[in-house]
């Protein structure tokens, strides 16, 4: 059975091979992530020829989006800071990451090619790697195949495993399995996490908990971020401030619905929204939504914004940063198939947070819920309901606030944690 699983994998990921040089150009999520890989084997090639320097360790870090990326990061910044030694190459699965890699500050960056067994070969040949470290839970089957087959030492970070994760059951665990059982060293969150990792595969022997490296990522730029930058500056505001991040239409439909509503109870109340995907097919009904309503709107950084109810924000790499002019945030994907984003941005700055009802696969809206310094909401007058109680008591909101921070100060720490399992597998240990 097994055998059968391996072998239409490997089928499928060549498929995905020979459809990335047919499909035609689009801009589909989907066509892009096909695209990506035209040339990607030569593309490796021609890096490791120019600036491989096999007499120095590399360390090879994966995390499919930006979510991951995040969590890869600190790892990332301290190994430069004290392993000059170390070569530093990141890939990513997602489209979304591109710009988020772009400004890592790494030696190689790219996608990741399609998990057939010669696209594994050609970058392990082009990066050579001392260690390859996942971030979160995407370890890739034929990848750490032929990892071991080379004495590559492999580690995963963040790593978490949620109870009704589809990794746990049926043909996703069976051909899983093998691919955690290589793992050399695991980074586990919590000890849940760390059962449930081993239930899948993981040698118990290799897993530590570490914790969330994303918690050291998201108070760094809580403690140092600059409200007197271009960015921030010109809405750096008194009023009541609702900032949505990562919201879907069907996060929006609830979303705007219920601030409409709170509006006539804070009528200075503002809204700014950065959609998950800032396309104009997402960001032009939200300008007519607020058209229709008579809501003055504007967006980012266009003349107007600072004086507009509705602030669109058309750009990725922000949101972080956005996060800090919260009087309540709203984070999206809770009313969405794909599931809630990450709510602890905003937490780190003391914001309480709003989400939809899909939230029970993430580890960080529990303990938000736990310290009562988020809601989850089922639909537009729920919504409404907290909007209004959090926009109108600034006692009330001050204290969910500081109990939300106060999440994420308790997490801190993960980062070096993380670190020194790295260490450990370039060191050999």
């Amino acid at each position: 059975m097994r055998s059968l699983l391996a072998a239409t994998y490997e089928v499928a990921a060549r498929l995905a091979l020979v459809a990335a040089q047919l499909l035609p150009p689009g801009q589909s999520k989907l066509v892009r992530t096909l695209r990506a890989r035209r040339g990607i084997s030569g593309r490796y090639r021609r890096w490791a020829d120019l600036h491989r320097d096999r007499a120095r360790p590399l360390l090879w870090m994966h995390a499919p989006s930006v979510g991951e990326g995040l969590q890869a990061r600190p790892v990332l910044e301290r190994v430069r800071a004290t392993r000059p030694d170390v070569q530093l190459a990141y890939t990513y699965f997602s489209p979304s990451a591109e710009a988020f890699a772009a400004r890592l500050n790494v030696d190689f960056r790219d996608y990741l090619p399609f998990d057939a067994t010669g696209s594994a070969r050609s970058a392990l040949d082009a990066l050579h790697p001392t260690a390859l470290v996942f971030s979160k839970v995407d370890v890739w089957p034929t990848l750490t195949r032929e990892a071991r087959a080379r004495n590559i030492r492999l580690g995963l970070i963040s790593a978490t495993l949620a109870a009704r994760s589809s990794r746990r059951r049926g043909l996703a665990s069976a051909m899983l399995r093998e691919a955690y059982a290589r793992l050399d060293a695991v980074g586990a969150i919590d000890a849940e996490d760390a059962e449930r990792l081993a239930e899948l595969g993981v040698r118990r022997g290799v897993i530590q908990v570490t914790g969330d490296t994303r918690y050291d990522q998201v108070w760094a730029r809580a403690v140092s971020v600059d409200r007197s930058s271009a960015l921030l500056a010109p809405l750096d505001s008194a009023r009541p401030t609702l900032v949505a991040g990562s919201t879907w239409p069907a996060d929006e439909r609830v979303l705007l619905a219920a601030w409409l509503r709170a509006r006539r109870l804070v009528s200075d109340a503002r809204l700014i929204i950065a959609p998950h995907e800032p396309t104009g097919a997402h960001l032009l009904p939200i300008e007519r939504w607020a058209a229709e309503s008579s809501v003055p709107y504007a967006r980012l950084g266009a003349p107007g914004a600072d004086r507009a109810d509705v602030v669109v924000v058309d750009r990725v790499g922000v949101l972080g940063d956005l996060y800090a002019l919260a009087t309540v945030a709203f984070v999206g994907g809770g009313f969405h198939a794909a599931g809630l984003h990450s709510v602890v941005e905003p937490a780190a700055f003391g914001a309480p947070v709003i989400f939809g009802p899909r939230w029970h696969m993430s580890r960080d809206a529990r303990l938000l819920l736990q310290a009562d310094s988020a809601a989850a909401v089922s639909d537009a007058a729920e919504m409404e309901r907290r909007l209004h109680e959090w926009m109108k008591s600034a006692t009330e909101r001050q204290a969910a606030g500081d109990r939300a921070r106060e999440v994420v100060r308790s997490g801190l720490g993960a980062a070096d944690r993380s670190v020194a399992l790295v260490a450990r597998l370039l060191d050999g240990a």
